[in-house]
């Protein structure tokens, strides 16, 4: 697979030097793409987006209003926010939006409300939800006036900036401290976006509470409590999703918000193989679970793998398993493979380590086994 920076290729350079050079005087479009592509190969994806808006922001005049007209001159007129359309001689989209939206960021913030309109313009054909935070943290309270605005527009790629754009974690992004810290000022803004007719708004939407639940749990949990009443399947969904860290943690508020209550059951078998691992293969899990009590109830039976750490010590990490409904008495049987392998995200050590079960948000039973991996 070619690598994410590639997306900055000379490609894009001469497509941009192309368009600055047709809305432009006096701009040598020679040195401004020798320039770019000097360095270009030697930076990383963010690096590269940077580089490039650098040298953009060098060539653009100085004063607002033909800077500002410059910029808008540059982008394509078809909109669509897909990463996959490319800039062409129509105008520049997809990633190539990524280095215009911090320029106009980085560069044009006392113009406030004028720069976010632009930026409310590039989102249409890529995003600006990283070159809006800018305005976020330059002044929250006034950034948030412009977005409240943008609800009701009819493009959900400006609708779902409202929500994509504040998340206060959002990933790749500068984090939005005040708003990590209360982010009552977002509810109102999500409250009228939970039921976009978007499903791609409405995934922002969920993304932005799993990113507050982080922070702020019990908010999150008592919002979704009141979302579910009178909810229909899209709205579930969304909460669903905006309460999956909530609902792995065995948070008891979140469960109950979907109807799911403390576990009734006994686990009668839990089996793990092989117990001796060699990194790379599958561990294998199967557990037999009994509901106990005498009317159907729903479960979400997850795994936690306890693994080991740099220090020597285990910590548990859940893992998505299966929902069952089991009828009074029934038992249920719960199998997992689960690949211990390279991954990125984790560094594996050699050693004992564990697997339970979380039902609920409780835990049940824990099997251990050795974990070898080559020298």
């Amino acid at each position: 697979m070619e690598p994410l920076k590639n997306l900055f290729s000379p490609e894009l350079v001469r497509c941009l030097g192309w368009h600055l050079e047709k809305n432009l005087d006096q701009f040598n479009r020679r040195t401004f793409e020798e320039k770019v592509l000097a360095k270009l190969e030697t930076f990383e994806l963010k690096q590269r987006a940077q580089w490039i808006a650098d040298q953009i922001h060098e060539v653009l005049p100085i004063n607002p209003e033909p800077r500002k007209v410059v910029l808008r001159s540059l982008l394509h007129p078809e909109v669509g926010s897909s990463p996959d359309q490319t800039s062409d001689a129509k105008g520049i989209r997809g990633w190539g939006i990524y280095p215009l939206t911090l320029v106009v960021a980085q560069h044009d913030r006392d113009n406030f409300e004028d720069s976010m309109e632009l930026l409310r313009e590039m989102t249409k054909r890529f995003t600006s939800e990283f070159g809006i935070r800018y305005f976020l943290l330059e002044d929250q309270s006034r950034a948030l006036n412009v977005v409240n605005r943008w609800i009701e527009d009819p493009s959900p790629h400006v609708r779902r900036l409202v929500s994509e754009g504040t998340r206060p974690r959002l990933p790749w992004a500068m984090q939005l401290p005040e708003l990590m810290k209360d982010p009552s000022p977002m509810i109102p803004l999500l409250e009228k976006l939970k039921d976009d007719e978007s499903e791609y708004v409405r995934r922002s939407v969920a993304n932005h509470l799993n990113d507050i639940a982080r922070d702020h749990p019990e908010m999150i949990a008592k919002l979704a409590l009141r979302w579910m009443e009178n909810a229909d399947s899209n709205r579930e969904r969304l909460l669903r999703h905006g309460c999956r860290s909530l609902i792995k943690q065995g948070h008891p508020l979140a469960l109950r918000a979907f109807g799911i209550m403390a576990p009734n059951v006994e686990l009668t078998k839990f089996e793990i193989d092989p117990i001796v691992l060699p990194f790379g293969s599958d561990l294998r899990l199967h557990a037999e679970i009994r509901s106990l009590g005498g009317r159907p109830q729903q479960l979400i039976v997850d795994y936690c793998l306890h693994l080991k750490k740099a220090n020597g010590r285990l910590s548990a990490k859940v893992f998505k398993g299966s929902r069952f409904e089991p009828g009074a008495q029934e038992s249920i049987i719960f199998t997992k493979r689960h690949c211990i392998k390279p991954i990125t995200t984790r560094r594996y050590y050699p050693g004992i380590q564990g697997v339970s079960l979380r039902i609920n948000g409780q835990d049940f039973g824990y099997c251990e086994f050795e974990l070898t991996m080559d020298d």
